[in-house]
């Protein structure tokens, strides 16, 4: 089974540098482009089914997907973006500001931390792969694209390559980009990485 893994395309958060989590942020009007060029770049890849994370900047870029590629987008709100509690919709600065202390352990305790209303990375990285793996057994032999998030992927690539946690902010990840794993004999592998070919003339 080949999952292709598509990170939305560019969102006026992203731009603003908020840290959203399983808020939402519409897409600008580069991410719109990121994402008519990677549905282009997917029509001329057969696949067998398109899946989403059901949060508003992922819809809309599978939206554009499925529309170019003859695809029904099939919702899985296993594939959001963790839940950053507390911290969702603001800046850095502003996390520092009005919860220094959390924002604190946070950077300290790193994958284990749980934010106060939120998750950990461990739990985001244990969802995405047990929720890639369910989707995986389901379509077996098959390629599937599934449109999701940056924090979502980085965790599922770290624990495809048995990267120790906390190091995958060393690999870009772009908006837009095209990502692809294999599924094979209960092992996961890595095919392709951020690949932002398809992305020439959006400014990316």
């Amino acid at each position: 089974m080949r999952p292709i893994a598509i990170r939305h395309g560019e969102t006026e958060s992203n731009v603003q540098g908020r840290e959203m989590g399983q808020l939402d942020s519409p897409l600008t009007p580069r991410g719109i482009q990121q994402a008519h060029a990677i549905a282009r770049r997917l029509a001329r890849v057969p696949f067998d089914a398109l899946y989403s994370s059901d949060l508003g900047r992922a819809v809309q870029t599978a939206d554009i997907i499925g529309a170019s590629c003859g695809k029904k987008v099939t919702i899985d709100d296993g594939l959001r973006e963790r839940h950053m509690g507390i911290f969702q919709g603001l800046t850095v600065a502003e996390m520092r500001e009005r919860f220094p202390k959390e924002r604190q352990d946070y950077e300290r305790i790193g994958f284990e931390y749980v934010i106060p209303g939120g998750e950990s990375a461990r739990q985001r990285l244990e969802r995405s792969v047990r929720v890639l793996t369910a989707i995986a057994n389901r379509h077996t032999e098959e390629t599937v694209v599934v449109v999701t998030h940056g924090g979502f992927l980085m965790g599922f690539f770290e624990s495809v390559l048995g990267m120790v946690p906390g190091n995958g902010w060393r690999f870009k990840r772009h908006n837009g980009s095209y990502n692809a794993f294999e599924y094979r004999d209960g092992r996961w592998s890595l095919e392709v990485w951020n690949d932002v070919s398809h992305l020439d003339g959006t400014g990316t």
